[in-house]
């Protein structure tokens, strides 16, 4: 049986007569109630709906005329059609009567079964059509309170024009996004709004045109629109024709999405990848600059290497220091505790004092370089090539200009140098670079430096005095000899090519054994398997990949590391903490005396 069965009313206090009915009219689709009083045909109707009630008239206590008029008496039953069926001779003042009940009509018995047949079923068509329409409108009323849920809730502006472009919807999404209130803008023609950029209106027009005209039915086009505010919003706009089944238009409609944080961030990541690009051929370039000067001004092998490493040390700090403050400058106190950081001074013997300064990326990147070449100066011919000597590094603002004064002293008697080195040009004309300039005074008690830089008001981060020296640098570590690392078994872990060659060397030049290469995760995690070592040296990004897993695979084994990376300790992998962490570009003797390190106890990766 289906079902939801349409259901029929049939009421007679005799059973047989029941019994027909069910017999002459129940089929799949049609189930007869039952009901043998008045009583009992109401409680039947309390619980169930029915398409039509067959009603005897004659039936002890309430009758079939009786039952009829509590059945339009109430809500629920007063739509019901009744069909009396009656066996008793009849005059027109009982039919009348009945009819007046709520009859829709009124047969006498013995039925015409074909009669019968044909007026149930005209009753329960009608009864499926209402079923069906009810559906529908429930199913309508309920797509209607979702697409009115999707209107208000939507970040779309959804708009529709007329064939004369008139504004007949405007959605809560479009009052939210462009301010207008619909009521604001309904019947006017959509160039009367003050809503369409003056760059876009003839394309905005033409667009909509073009839908009216039937030359195009959907289109996607990136439109600007105003704001009551004046406010203009770059908007993605989807038009779509709607046609009636004639092929009539009825309107065009305008689904308006505002992409203008998404096109400024497109374009400032485009500005990114052009700063960026610009950074690094300006670095390379550099590198390339510092390693052909350096060695036409070098004696041999060994200066060469000593003094380019050295200057690409200092440009690193700085690196590190300006995209710590995403290259929005450097402090000048931190340029000066850079270079105490990669060893190229005692800070005992040297005395920074000035006012707090922050300094833009490139005058930044070239006073680091000058810094460096000033103290290397200094420890081959100047006063920290001795044991008793001291420099004194002043700075101080005059205007808008920053004036630093290196004094050298208690070292070695000052001569005028015979030639001017590629120490002496670079200094000079990185300053002059910046706007600035560097002057030369070769007093025989010590060598005097002046440096001058543009210093806007911005840069000055207060005007007090405070020395950086003594507990506020640390004395770096001795040099660890390139030679000790006696027989150790180490894995090197990193995924550019020349970067890993470059360490292998590195341990195999301090007497190491490197136990095993990888430069992938899965190629790192299985090396360490099937692999023996007494450390590793882990990049901090293998192809794009992190290396949680790899990091923990070493400290399961027990196998120490560190990390040499490009990365601030940010972006490793949590937990490891203690592991040494050696920023790119290295030294050969820190990553020697790192992994010299493993070997000792208090050493925890």
């Amino acid at each position: 049986m289906n079902p939801d069965p349409i259901r029929i009313l049939a009421v007679d206090d005799i059973v047989e007569n029941l019994v027909a009915l069910d017999a002459l009219l129940a089929d799949g689709e049609v189930e007869i109630l039952q009901a043998r009083s008045g009583e009992e045909a109401l409680e039947l109707l309390l619980c169930h709906d029915v398409a039509l009630a067959l009603l005897d008239v004659q039936m002890p206590g309430m009758d079939g005329f009786e039952l009829a008029e509590l059945m339009r008496g109430l809500e629920r039953t007063r739509s019901i059609p009744i069909l009396f069926l009656t066996a008793v001779a009849t005059d027109e003042r009982r039919r009348f009567r009945g009819y007046e009940a709520g009859a829709v009509d009124y047969l006498l018995k013995p039925v015409d079964t074909h009669i019968l047949r044909s007026k149930v079923k005209v009753f329960t068509e009608l009864y499926a059509q209402r079923r069906e329409l009810a559906r529908q409108r429930d199913d309508l009323a309920t797509a209607l309170a979702r697409l009115t849920a999707h209107s208000d809730n939507s970040p779309l502006a959804i708009v529709e024009l007329d064939s004369t472009q008139q504004v007949i919807a405007w959605s809560n999404g479009a009052e939210r996004l462009f301010g207008w209130r619909a009521a604001e803008v309904k019947g006017y023609n959509a160039s009367r709004i003050d809503w369409l950029s003056a760059e876009d209106a003839e394309t905005f027009s033409a667009l909509v045109g073009d839908m009216i005209g039937g030359t195009a039915n959907r289109e996607t086009h990136t439109l600007r629109f105003l704001t009551t505010t004046g406010s203009t919003l770059t908007c993605e706009c989807h038009c779509s024709a709607i046609y009636d089944p004639a092929g009539h238009l009825i309107s065009v409609n305008l689904q308006i999405l505002d992409i203008t944080d998404r096109v400024r961030a497109e374009e400032a990541q485009r500005l990114l990848n052009g700063e960026l690009n610009h950074r690094v051929k300006n670095t390379l370039a550099t590198v390339q600059a510092i390693s052909r000067q350096t060695l036409r001004f070098s004696s041999g092998p060994g200066d060469f290497s000593a003094t380019f490493l050295g200057r690409i040390d200092a440009l690193a700090k700085a690196h590190s220091l300006l995209s710590s403050a995403t290259w929005q400058g450097a402090d000048l106190r931190q340029l000066i505790a850079g270079q105490v950081a990669i060893g190229t001074f005692d800070p005992a013997r040297v005395k920074a004092q000035g006012p707090d300064v922050d300094l833009g990326p490139e005058p930044a990147l070239h006073l680091a370089l000058v810094l460096h070449e000033l103290v290397t100066n200094a420890h081959k011919y100047g006063a920290l090539s001795g044991a008793g000597g001291t420099v004194s590094l002043t700075w101080q603002i005059a205007g808008d200009r920053l004036k630093l004064d290196w004094v050298e002293s208690g070292g070695p008697r000052v001569e005028a140098p015979t030639r001017t080195g590629f120490g002496k040009t670079m200094i000079e004309r990185s300053l002059a670079a910046d706007g600035g300039g560097a002057t030369m005074h070769a007093d025989p008690a010590g060598m005097k430096w002046e440096l001058v830089l543009p210093c806007p008001a911005s840069a000055i981060a207060a005007r007090k005095q405070s020395e950086t020296q003594g507990g506020a640098m640390r004395t770096p570590e001795a040099d660890t000899p390139l030679d000790t690392l006696a027989d150790m078994r180490v894995l090197v872990i990193e995924d550019e090519p020349l970067v890993s060659m470059e360490l292998m060397t590195i341990i195999e030049d301090a007497g190491g054994i490197v136990a095993g290469s990888a430069s992938t995760v899965a190629s790192a995690l299985s090396l360490i398997e099937t692999t023996e070592a007494d450390g590793a040296i882990l990049d901090g990004n293998l192809r794009g990949e992190a290396v949680e897993s790899v990091a923990a695979t070493l400290q399961s084994r027990g196998i120490p590391f560190a990390f040499v990376s490009g990365y601030g300790r940010e972006n490793l992998p949590a937990g490891h903490e203690n592991a040494p962490l050696l920023s790119k570009p290295f030294r050969a003797d820190q990553i020697v005396s790192t992994i010299n390190a493993f070997a000792s106890p208090t050493t925890v990766s």
